[in-house]
């Protein structure tokens, strides 16, 4: 629920005395696994063989790249959350900031990037579960997804934190092990194949970091910004962290050294291993990896962590789309059932209302033709949705700088190169939607994705006119008609 700057803690909608309070039971140890776990999406593990065969060995600087915009995004999403100690999320500063029609679309652009990223990940489950179980229909291992992930969230946060971090440890477990095994091999000089040995120089040694051209390095963009979507997860997390002011710019200023470790650190090693041109864009290199250092059991080891990643993507997904639907319905963006909390403090009626979508993805596995082309048009959506949040976190931060310069002044957590770099950033969101128009089936997926902001304006505009939304953009417009005043006159 949105705050006002000077701290009050009245709201239209309802009054603070009337609100139920999330409970802060995330630890240090949870949100730093939640980090990482954001930071390591799932693209990794299913995505980077296309990525690889797109890009060749500058895929490197493809992660590289957009782990370094992204980075910023995070720093921006940081000042913010922690410049008022009220908000919840990024919905509640964006709609404070940029006025109530932001936190509506934000709010629920967010709640379907993870219902699409959500119903992507059912029918993965479903489909590496036939790894052990082949002869099972399909919707049962969906359908039991579904059904285990609900009851993990319903008991309390705590149990969620739990979870994901349990999930999030397998992730780094498999690309270190990933990382020393192949490192072993390189430093002895591991012959495989048709006698290619393993080494750094097979970086370059295949036709040169950019083996596949200019626009090779650019389609690699397009697919690599997927495995990133999630990395700003912790920012949904504000209302129920311990001690917010050390534990997230602590989660937020880990992120480039997990990036340049599990992504940079990952793809050299595998590269080095294994030249770029024999990886399948439809494999993990992963298994290939492993298979290449005498492990038997590689396919069903990448299996299981595949499987675990796509299940912490859900679970993720499950946890964030409830928060987000309990902070609309406290706006008035949603239905007020949605605002209520259970007596372990737990929005069930919002968790509820969330998984019943992913049963779409129940649906998905007996209507599409290829899982394949099906992963590639909703990642794509979902990526594409993404970057709206991002970027209205990056425009929420310029607004806050221009009218609340003394919160900045005064910010223990400021962000780096200030203005300046959101700019850059945002130039770079649209260097990827260009990106997205060079090949079709992202394309499609691009031209696609309006409708649903089509939808949202639909229903905004409807819902603008009742008394609580006129009474919050009165608020609103009251708010920044007197900051603006205390700036004219030189009041902090």
């Amino acid at each position: 629920m949105t705050r006002p700057p000077s701290g009050s803690t009245d709201s239209p909608a309802k009054s603070s005395a009337e609100e139920p309070a999330l409970a802060r039971s995330l630890s240090s140890r949870h949100i730093q696994l939640l980090a990482i776990g954001g930071a390591i999406g799932t693209g990794l593990f299913m995505g980077s063989g296309k990525t690889i065969s797109a890009a060749g060995p500058s895929v490197i600087f493809v992660y590289a790249i957009i782990g370094f915009m992204l980075f910023f995004v995070m720093r921006a999403m940081g000042e913010l959350l922690l410049s008022n100690l009220n908000y919840k999320s990024f919905t509640d500063f964006s709609a404070d900031l940029l006025g109530p029609w932001a936190g509506f679309f934000t709010g629920w652009t967010y709640w379907f990037c993870w219902v699409v990223t959500g119903i992507a990940d059912v029918v993965a489950i479903a489909h590496y579960v036939t790894f052990w179980w082949g002869n099972a229909p399909l919707w049962i291992p969906a359908l039991a997804c579904i059904v285990v992930l609900l009851a993990l969230n319903l008991p309390t946060v705590k149990a969620f934190g739990e979870t994901e971090f349990w999930f999030a440890l397998i992730k780094i477990v498999a690309i270190l092990t990933l990382i020393v095994v192949g490192l072993v091999m390189i430093f002895t000089g591991f012959t495989h194949g048709d006698g290619v040995t393993a080494g750094f120089s097979n970086l370059w040694d295949h036709g040169g970091f950019f083996p596949t051209g200019p626009m090779g390095f650019v389609a690699g963009f397009q697919i690599a910004v997927f495995a990133f979507v999630g990395i700003e997860l912790v920012g949904t997390t504000a209302a129920e962290t311990k001690d917010p002011e050390k534990n997230l710019p602590r989660a937020v200023n880990s992120i480039p050294i997990r990036i340049l470790l599990f992504y940079v650190g990952a793809l050299v090693v595998l590269m080095a291993v294994i030249p770029w041109d024999e990886f399948s864009a439809d494999e993990s290199p992963f298994v290939g990896m492993f298979t290449l250092a005498g492990l038997g059991t590689a396919a069903a080891i990448v299996n299981f962590v595949v499987l675990t990643s796509a299940a912490s993507s859900a679970n993720s997904g499950i946890y964030s789309t409830s928060r987000m639907v309990f902070g609309l319905a406290h706006d008035g963006d949603a239905p007020r059932p949605f605002g209520r909390l259970s007596r372990r403090k737990v929005p069930q009626n919002a968790l509820f209302f969330s998984c019943t979508f992913l049963l779409g993805g129940v649906v998905l596995l007996y209507a599409g033709e290829s899982v394949s082309a099906a992963f590639t048009l909703v990642s794509t959506i979902s990526a594409l949705c993404f970057m709206f949040v991002w970027s209205i976190i990056l425009i929420s931060y310029l607004v806050y700088r221009k009218r609340r310069p003394q919160l900045h002044k005064a910010s223990k957590f400021p962000l780096p190169g200030g203005v300046a770099m959101v700019y850059v950033v945002l130039a770079f969101f649209l260097f990827i939607l260009w990106t997205l128009t060079t090949q079709t089936d992202t394309l499609q997926a691009l031209l696609v994705t309006p409708v649903w902001f089509l939808l949202l304006g639909i229903i905004y505009s409807v819902l603008r006119r009742t008394p609580v939304h006129q009474a919050r953009v009165a608020a609103h417009h009251d708010d920044v008609a007197r900051e603006r005043a205390a700036l004219n006159a030189g009041q902090p």
